[in-house]
């Protein structure tokens, strides 16, 4: 195990007060976060049950639990939690769901149940729906700072507001109603309960003796109230950031938060994570350099012992299509003539549109390559609905699959009759599901609203029955047909051929689950485990994603960060790209140069950016700016290619330079 150094084993030793480590890029910050877990546990005395550690992605908070678990085994880890902010707040209002006001089995919407709802609320409410998403962006902003609707009811100023807030009140008391929570409450509910109710927090700050927050930069202002609620006074914590990564100002992170430190804990100690174990000096020199054109509270210096580096390539290029080609290119020739495994290239851009050329180029020169970010088949909304459908024939007590799916397609249930449902459901202590055919329903809805109910659960009773009595695929093909989904799709697709491709999902997705219930090995046609597997294969066809062979990745920056390559290209180096035209508008470069810090600092070994003179925008042709970003970085560490007219003669023996080189290593000679 690779020993620290002299700054990293002080952060890990220093216990006897609050902690804030800034880690610049590639300094090891994941090793002092597992280390000083291990030595609270090993050295310390507290034990793994009274350790919270927190980070933003599943991915970060695997990847910390696996690296503790070669420090501390046994019973030694027994309790620890290591999880996204995000799964400690669920955690807590598991426990104290009672004192909340909720049922047991709550559920979660994500973010397209949220809009679905917001959307039939305004329908609702204003026989309209157009700016449902800019609505659900207005509440989950307000969620997150902390702003309940009667406050923003009273704070509204414009019409738009107003209507905002109005919805947001009936979105609230809806999902209450629903014995459901959103993605943004699982911070806000617990910070909420936290403020009304002292004698809750105080075992919760009881039970958690030390708390450890990685990526402290990117948390927004309800996370900060959390953590600082959560270690009280005796302020026995440690937090690890780096404000210069901060790049999730749109999703309400604050950078500022780790200033708001030194004024909330006055004896909050400070150690800088210089040292760098990725990059060449070179690369890091560039960083800094771009960087420094920032405002800095905290300056700090990345460093690194692995040499000076080759120099950082340039390239201009005539449009965006030449553009694509040279990087495709370039990464041909080095694989072949250096023997460079693909997957030790990356591709990074500022938006996901520019990856759609390069995607055609790698492959029309047969490059291997995993584009990030891309909508994975159990993400799409049709293949949620009907895996909604495949739960509840499952497990009728899923309230979230049944409000998914109860108006999908309409059955003139609206958001006042649920609300209704779910209010009487709550008060029985029982699911949606079975309130639905309850006689004292009839007290709470009109005839018509509980027959509507009835006749949907009294369906779905009769495909649940054919599934356990005859064939379990041609119930479900006539469930799916019953619905009508493809006329549904229609209806509410852009095109016919849009509809046509994703009634297609629809039927991959029953065929899937045929080939799980054939591979049944007890020879039992089991619909319950063929469905539960259904709906794991998604999360491991993702791990085995990211475990994946040997191929070029394309992300955009911001999907980069926390990722190191050793051939990285950052492509589309333009002013109104990078930085991006909003941001120029807006004022706010900053943010766009810690974008670019996080591109640069992602290289290990080189580094080269393009960027096109002309590019194709809105059917015309226009004249790129060389992003300013470029002006920034030390002159002579550059070396520029394509901004003088070569030669036509030097060009000709480049190209015949490369091609005799990949002649000679694949044993062909010229003819």
């Amino acid at each position: 195990m690779a020993r620290l150094n002299p700054r990293q084993q002080e952060a890990v030793n220093y216990i006897s007060g609050p902690l804030l480590v800034l880690a610049g890029a590639g300094s090891g910050k994941t090793s002092v976060i597992t280390r000083k877990i291990a030595y609270l546990v090993k050295e310390c005395g507290i034990k793994a049950q009274n350790i919270v550690a927190v980070t933003f992605t599943n991915k970060a908070a695997r990847e910390m639990k696996e690296r503790v678990s070669q420090l501390i085994r046994g019973n030694e880890a027994r309790g620890l939690t290591v999880s996204t902010f995000h799964n400690l707040g669920l955690n807590i209002i598991r426990k104290e769901h009672q004192r909340l006001g909720y049922k047991p089995g709550f559920s979660i919407f994500d973010q397209q149940d949220a809009q679905a709802l917001i959307t039939d609320l305004m329908f609702r409410d204003y026989g309209a729906d157009e700016d449902s998403a800019g609505i659900q962006t207005q509440i989950s902003n307000w969620k997150n700072d902390l702003i309940l609707p009667e406050q923003a009811l009273a704070q509204a100023k414009s019409p738009q507001e107003q209507t905002a807030a109005s919805v947001y009140m009936h979105y609230n008391r809806t999902l209450k109603a629903y014995n459901a929570v959103d993605f943004d409450d699982l911070i806000l509910v617990p910070v909420r309960l936290f403020q009304d109710h002292p004698d809750v927090l105080e075992k919760w700050q009881f039970r958690i003796r030390y708390m450890l927050v990685d990526e402290y930069q990117d948390t927004n202002a309800s996370q900060y109230l959390l953590v600082k609620m959560l270690v009280g006074s005796a302020a026995r914590f440690t937090v690890v950031g780096d404000d210069d990564q901060s790049i999730y100002a749109w999703r309400g992170a604050r950078p500022e938060n780790l200033v708001q430190l030194k004024d909330d804990f006055p004896a909050l100690k400070v150690v800088m994570l210089e040292q760098n174990y990725r990059s060449t000096s070179r690369i890091l020199k560039a960083a800094n350099t771009l960087i420094a054109n920032n405002p800095h509270v905290f300056e700090k210096q990345l460093w690194s012992e692995l040499g000076y580096g080759e120099p950082i390539r340039v390239i201009r290029c005539r449009n965006e299509e030449t553009e694509c080609e040279r990087v495709a290119t370039e990464i041909q020739t080095q694989h072949l003539m250096q023997q460079r495994a693909w997957k030790d290239f990356a591709i990074l851009y500022r938006g996901n549109h520019q990856s759609r050329l390069l995607e055609l180029k790698l492959q029309h020169h047969q490059i291997p390559y995993h584009l990030s970010g891309g909508t994975s088949f159990f993400s799409r909304q049709e293949v949620k609905d009907v895996m909604a459908y495949f739960r509840l024939l499952v497990n009728p007590d899923d309230d979230n699959a049944l409000l998914r799916v109860i108006n999908v397609p309409r059955r003139e249930i609206g958001p006042a009759t649920l609300e209704k449902l779910g209010t009487y459901a709550t008060a029985r202590q029982t699911s949606l599901y079975n309130a639905c055919g309850e006689m004292g329903l009839g007290e709470q809805l009109e005839t018509r609203y509980c027959e509507r109910l009835q006749r949907f659960t009294s369906w779905l009773d009769g495909i649940r029955k054919a599934c356990s009595e005859g064939d379990p695929i041609e119930a479900i093909r006539k469930m799916v047909n019953d619905l009508d989904y493809e006329n549904w799709l229609r209806q509410n697709c852009s095109s016919d051929d849009i509809a046509a491709k994703r009634m297609g999902n629809v039927w991959f997705l029953v065929e899937a689950l045929k080939s799980t219930i054939d591979k049944d090995e007890s020879g039992q046609t089991n619909i319950e485990d063929a469905i539960a597997r259904l709906v794991l294969r998604d999360m491991l066809e993702r791990q085995e994603e990211e475990e994946d062979s040997d191929r070029v990745q394309l992300m955009t920056l911001h999907a980069s960060k926390g990722l190191e390559y050793p051939y990285v290209f950052i492509v589309g180096m333009e002013e109104e790209i990078l930085p991006h035209r909003s941001s120029i508008e807006a004022d706010s470069v900053e943010e766009e140069r810690r974008l670019a810090y996080v591109g640069i600092t992602r290289a290990q070994r080189t580094l080269t950016f393009t960027f096109a003179a002309k590019r194709r925008q809105f059917g015309e042709v226009i004249d790129c700016l060389p992003s300013r970003f470029l002006d920034e970085l030390p002159s002579d560490d550059l070396e520029w290619e394509g901004t003088e007219d070569t030669p036509p003669e030097q060009k000709q023996a480049r190209g015949n330079s490369a091609l005799s080189g990949i002649r000679n290593l694949l044993g062909n000679k010229p003819d």
